[in-house]
């Protein structure tokens, strides 16, 4: 999970952060805040030591670690529920959205709005238009407005005020003055979300990829522990998603420390339990298939169309399609290679007829 042994036994930052020795720091917005005394890290509580004499293997049988992609899910969580989980099951966020989107349709439509004057570009004969973000490499800034679009619709449209004391705001409060208790009944507008999701994608030096792992993560938290994302708990729970995507996601993951530097009044102990608590109620599970990254990434693209949140489309110029061919060059010739590493000396019918592929012309 990142780093466990090396944060715990040195004080100093991690090596993505680079922070210097002296005491001066970027004095980052609101968001950031100075750095919190202390040093530790999550680690899960090392299992009890079992003498070789309590180990009592059966003549024959094999005993083997169960993987945790192996383990029994409980019946009424079952995966073809969880979206997290599931490459064909929905996401939540963009199930939450269709009701204010479907309302501000017909909404326009009675009142005869017009939708004004049309900023999505289309592709014609002559022109092709392509934008920046892909499913591997995504656009940072455009994936961090979605995702934080994702969770305002997860807040503004919860079920209930379901919630648990370590992600509660009022007993683990982020900041030292004291937040009025009117803060915590009205839910946060999107472009406040998105300012503090962003300051710590900013301060940690996060990738896109680690934005759509994050809501991966927190919808897989919502429905293992049957809770809801509200006003008192959505900071902590959206902190606890990105701490865990960064360690899973990036080689050299932030370390917990680190994060008492972004944020203000908050313990490495307290980012410690929040970690633990996570992981506990996520039973471990921080595996994230291919498919279902695939899946939230293109849904986060439907909400932003929904939404009018247009990426930046471009032109396709000469020069983006020869650098685009040459990438397909490079993967053409590693698919060419696995199919020579598996050609056998015995063909089955099903092989006998191959992909044809057309070469494109780029005039």
């Amino acid at each position: 999970m990142g780093n466990t042994l090396t944060c715990c036994v040195s004080p100093n930052a991690s090596p993505k952060l680079g922070r210097p020795a002296g005491p001066a720091q970027p004095d980052y917005e609101s968001e950031i805040y100075e750095a919190v005394a202390g040093d530790a890290v999550a680690v899960p509580p090392a299992p009890a030591a079992v003498e070789p004499a309590e180990l009592d293997f059966g003549a024959g049988e094999s005993h083997h670690l169960q993987h945790i992609s192996d383990r029994e899910m409980p019946e009424d969580l079952a995966l073809e529920s969880n979206p997290s989980d599931h490459p064909r099951a929905s996401t939540i966020f963009l199930s939450k959205s269709q009701t204010d989107v479907r309302e501000k349709r017909k909404s326009n439509h009675l009142n005869h709005v017009s939708p004004g004057q049309l900023t999505k570009k289309y592709s014609s004969c002559s022109t092709i238009f392509l934008d920046d973000s892909t499913v591997s490499q995504p656009n940072l800034r455009a994936t961090i407005k979605c995702v934080t679009l994702a969770i305002y619709y997860h807040i503004k449209n919860r079920d209930a005020n379901r919630s648990l004391d370590i992600f509660d705001e009022r007993s683990h409060p982020l900041t030292r003055e004291k937040v009025p208790e009117e803060y915590f009944k009205h839910d946060p507008e999107h472009k406040f979300i998105y300012r503090f999701v962003r300051t710590l994608f900013s301060a940690a030096q996060l990738t896109a990829e680690c934005a759509i792992v994050t809501l991966v993560y927190l919808e897989r938290l919502l429905t293992y522990a049957e809770i809801d994302i509200c006003p008192t708990n959505w900071k902590r729970i959206v902190l606890g998603a990105i701490l865990l995507a960064s360690k899973v996601w990036d080689d050299q993951a932030v370390w917990n420390v680190d994060y008492c530097q972004i944020l203000k009044d908050i313990t490495v102990e307290d980012m410690n339990e929040m970690e633990r608590h996570f992981l506990e109620l996520l039973q471990f599970n921080i595996n994230v298939p291919a498919s279902v990254y695939a899946k939230y990434y293109f849904d986060l693209r439907s909400l932003a169309d929904d939404n009018n949140l247009n990426f930046l489309f471009a032109p396709l110029s000469k020069e983006r399609a020869q650098n685009l061919e040459a990438i397909s060059r490079l993967c053409e010739d590693k698919y060419k290679d696995l199919c020579k590493a598996a050609i056998r000396r015995s063909f089955s019918a099903d092989n006998f007829i191959g992909v044809q592929r057309s070469n494109a012309i780029l005039s």
